[in-house]
């Protein structure tokens, strides 16, 4: 028996139009996953029916895509532990959910529209946590979102990064090599389904960044990246204000109730993550030639840092 949450009407017909989703598709790819996963020696995967749905629906059942996303994903386990240095048990990580950085937004401006998400990382300190330690602590929102979130694996997700009262001393650990590692995670090995990414309140020390990392992305990444200074008129056409938080003039909640939310919702899932901890590679073991930092991330030895000055 296949042990997969069932789809509303509307999200199972969009399933069908822009996933390619049919029940007997999703069962059959389940089926391949687990098999696949299990003739390779070198990996540790998740085999949960609801998980290895997420990475289906991500790569529009793609079953060769859904496998090199699933073998990239575990192996940034093992090549890159930094970005999942940060639990839910963590004070570090539970500093962060109550700075409200992050904010997965309660409401949708319809049913079929993606989930939006904001990001603030001037309410955090960044002499107490790093850029990689703040990517570890939006992964686990994405963990739980693929296992529990409906609309954010079929509609997608909008990210809305907010500069306000940024500084250097967040610029200054933005160096290559971070950069990389944010593209691999976020771009390569993720199933999640970004429809667009929002800069706001944005300055000319960020515009150098955003230039080099456009041409990191690929074309279809890029092409949904897209800044805005001071006036968010056209943004409101794309995240109607209604679902904002109250603190940017919404009525999506306030910032509190929707921290308060996820500090109970982590709560529920501590033994999950500690579980989570025992996936990955043993690249010794891969058939074939084995990933490596250099292969992965393009380090060559240049930790430069940016000129952001």
């Amino acid at each position: 028996m296949l042990l997969v949450r069932p789809f509303n009407p509307d999200l199972k017909l969009k399933a069908e139009v822009e996933l390619n989703e049919t029940p007997k598709k999703l069962e059959e790819g389940i089926k391949h996953l687990k098999e696949w996963i299990s003739k390779q020696p070198h990996l540790r995967a998740r085999t949960d029916d609801q998980w290895l749905a997420a990475f289906l629906r991500g790569c529009k059942h793609s079953l060769e895509r859904a496998k090199e996303k699933i073998d990239l994903y575990y192996s940034l386990r093992t090549l890159a532990p930094d970005m999942f240095s940060l639990r839910p048990k963590d004070e570090r990580f539970k500093y962060l959910l109550r700075t409200g950085a992050g904010l997965v937004l309660p409401k949708l401006a319809s049913p079929l529209e993606p989930r939006v998400v904001i990001v603030k990382p001037a309410l955090y300190d960044p002499s107490k946590i790093t850029t990689i330690e703040f990517a570890s602590f939006a992964h686990c929102f994405q963990q739980v979102k693929y296992l529990e979130d409906d609309a954010f694996m079929v509609n997608g997700c909008i990210n809305i990064i907010d500069l306000d009262g940024i500084t250097m001393a967040h610029f200054a650990q933005m160096t290559p090599t971070v950069v990389k590692k944010l593209i691999v995670a976020g771009q390569d090995a993720s199933p999640l389904r970004v429809k667009g990414v929002y800069f706001i309140n944005t300055m000319p020390a960020f515009e150098r960044i955003f230039n080099l990392v456009i041409k990191l992305l690929n074309e279809k990444h890029q092409k949904r990246l897209h800044m805005y200074s001071k006036d968010l008129t056209t943004l409101h056409k794309h995240v109607p204000l209604e679902i904002w938080p109250k603190e940017y003039g919404g009525e999506g909640g306030t910032k509190q109730e929707i921290i308060d939310f996820w500090l109970k919702k982590f709560d529920d899932y501590g033994d999950w993550f500690d579980e989570d901890l025992k996936f990955g590679t043993d690249e010794s073991k891969r058939l074939g030639k084995p990933k490596t930092t250099e292969s992965m991330f393009g380090v060559q030895g240049s930790f430069r840092r940016l000129d952001v000055d």
